[in-house]
């Protein structure tokens, strides 16, 4: 059985202050958050089968971008497929915090306040505040897509389990070698917001290090900073540009995407949305995949208990994913791509 006091410390964290705004403690008070403060809000209205159990589930994204879009869609496919399978009836409401941790918390206090038999919050921010949140209740939580669920504190807790998208940040960084031999300055950029972030641009320096590479950082939490960070990374000279599964930047991919092709600079990511939004590659996990096996864990969790389960599931990655128009724009050659892993090849699209 998992330690039920780790919670507790993702209080002594910074975003604590943030929750605690204009909002008592999580309650079970059966009050609806209105509609008009919620984009992207989506539920579910199956038939009740004859005979069948019935579960209720909450989806929550900490924000809409293309990766959590990806992973909620496919979330609810799962959940309807796995409700077909078994008999059964699962009604599911997916809503989006706009990374406000605020909203996040009134949306994991209402769910638990709506009886749900499981939370599932997409992304490290909207995984701890619904962790936090079912602390007294011991609502299953079944988090999907969080890098480093150790670093978040959402490991040891009997409640809470789920995926992980942990990236391979040395792989990435031989990508950027193989492509070009000749790299000698790589630019990081990130947010540090980002929980997802801390440990892949640590890891990120320490390698550059150790083969002798430079590089220089720049942060940014707003879309506009992206874009000044993006253009003094252009202004420094860089080689290469490197960014994890961090959602602040990759919220703002679609503005920096074409500054970065007119400078030649490829940009590396952890996830594979960046790319369909004009990054150059990656080489990670498929959202879709990580949507689907959240979703059978979260049924499990609910159908199983928890007892047995794991803290997280660590997801295969190994796909590579190209833009061939941003290749094709900057003259880049990535067939050496091929023999590092599974290639697909992607166009720019812009949801």
């Amino acid at each position: 059985m998992k330690k039920r006091n780790m919670i507790k410390k993702f209080f002594a964290l910074t975003a604590a202050a943030a929750l605690a705004l204009s909002l008592g403690a999580c309650s079970n008070e059966n009050v609806r958050v209105s509609a008009p403060s919620l984009e992207n809000d989506s539920s579910s209205q199956p038939s009740e089968p004859a005979g069948g159990a019935s579960y209720n589930v909450a989806i929550i994204k900490q924000l809409d971008h293309p990766s959590l879009d990806e992973i909620a869609r496919a979330i609810e496919a799962e959940l309807k497929q796995l409700a077909e399978d078994n008999g059964v009836t699962i009604q599911y409401h997916t809503t989006s915090g706009q990374d406000d941790p605020s909203t996040l918390k009134q949306l994991a206090d209402q769910a638990i306040a709506d009886g749900v038999d499981a939370i599932i919050p997409i992304a490290t921010t909207a995984a701890q505040v619904a962790a936090a949140c079912a602390e007294d209740t011991k609502t299953p939580v079944v988090f999907a897509t969080v890098s480093d669920p150790e670093e978040a504190k959402l490991t040891g807790i009997d409640y809470v389990t789920g995926t992980s998208d942990a990236l391979n940040t040395a792989f990435i960084i031989d990508m950027m070698l193989a492509q070009n031999p000749d790299l000698s300055k790589v630019g990081l950029l990130y947010s540090l917001s980002e929980p997802n972030s801390v440990k892949p641009i640590a890891e990120a320096k320490a390698v550059l290090d150790g083969k002798g590479i430079a590089y220089t950082e720049q942060t940014a939490n707003s879309n506009d900073e992206v874009v000044a960070a993006a253009a003094a990374l252009i202004a420094e000279g860089v080689d290469a540009v490197f960014t994890p599964t961090d959602n602040k930047i990759a919220s703002a991919e679609l503005a920096i995407y074409e500054e970065l092709i007119q400078a030649g600079i490829p940009h590396y990511t952890g996830a594979d949305s960046f790319v369909r939004n004009g990054a150059f590659a990656t080489c990670g996990v498929n959202y879709t995949d990580v949507g689907r096996k959240t979703a059978d864990y979260a049924y499990e969790a609910i159908t199983q208990g928890m007892d047995g389960m794991e803290d997280f599931y660590l997801m295969d990655g190994g796909i590579i994913t190209v833009n061939t128009e941003t290749a094709a724009a900057m003259g880049a050659d990535y067939s050496m791509f091929s023999s590092m892993g599974t290639l697909v090849e992607v166009q720019t699209t812009e949801d």
